[in-house]
């Protein structure tokens, strides 16, 4: 492969691929094989860690955000194994496009008829893969505003709203912050429902108990 070039193969099959690996609900496959039912018809109905919670048992909730993480992390793994004789520049745009499409595979899985999660455990484990000091400054964004004001959604939406700001900051190439603020913008539409309740001073707390329908 020439340096710094990327051929329209290489490029399907790290688009087609990176979306199909991140396409696997491992919510839906750890609560079935674990025996919890179909995580979609509990609580929210979301396929994620923190819907899959919600059953009582944590083994399958670490497996699932493991296995989501996990998932965008392989794809951006697979493609820099993929370019690992091409020059720097395609690596990084093809790391870029396999995370991305992951992500998008995630959020609309082929297998649940597009109906997925809302991306955080996809973005980081993506982040981490494509760009560690990135995801790792995202990841601490999200623990100080976990710690400070107890709301996991609020944590999420400004860890991920930063994530391009930290790729520009640290030095990292463009692609990257491309592929950050594609994932990012996407999760605040997943979150709207979220964000509705953020304005209204309705957004649960970590650890607080759900109030009971009078």
């Amino acid at each position: 492969m020439p340096t710094d070039s990327l051929s329209p193969v290489l490029i399907a099959l790290a688009v087609v691929g990176g979306y199909l690996l991140g396409s696997i609900p491992f919510g839906v496959i750890a609560t079935r094989l674990g025996g919890a039912g179909d995580v979609r018809n509990i609580g929210s109905g979301n396929i994620g860690a923190t819907n899959v919670l919600r059953t009582g048992r944590k083994d399958l909730a670490l497996l699932t955000l493991l296995g989501d993480g996990g998932k965008g992390a392989l794809a951006v793994f697979i493609a820099w194994l993929l370019t690992r004789q091409a020059g720097s520049a395609a690596q990084t745009q093809l790391t870029a496009l396999a995370g991305g499409a992951s992500f998008l595979g995630h959020l609309f899985p082929v297998w649940l008829k597009f109906k997925g999660g809302k991306g955080v455990a996809t973005f980081f484990g993506t982040l981490l893969a494509a760009a560690w000091p990135v995801g790792m400054a995202a990841g601490a964004t999200w623990i100080v505003m976990a710690f400070l004001l107890r709301i996991s959604s609020l944590a999420a939406l400004t860890a991920v709203a930063l994530a391009p700001v930290y790729v520009f900051l640290l030095d990292r190439p463009y692609p990257i912050a491309v592929m950050a603020l594609f994932m990012a913008v996407l999760i605040y539409i997943r979150h709207k429902d979220n964000i509705g309740r953020l304005l209204r001073g309705e957004e649960p707390k970590i650890g607080a108990k759900k109030k009971e329908a009078p």
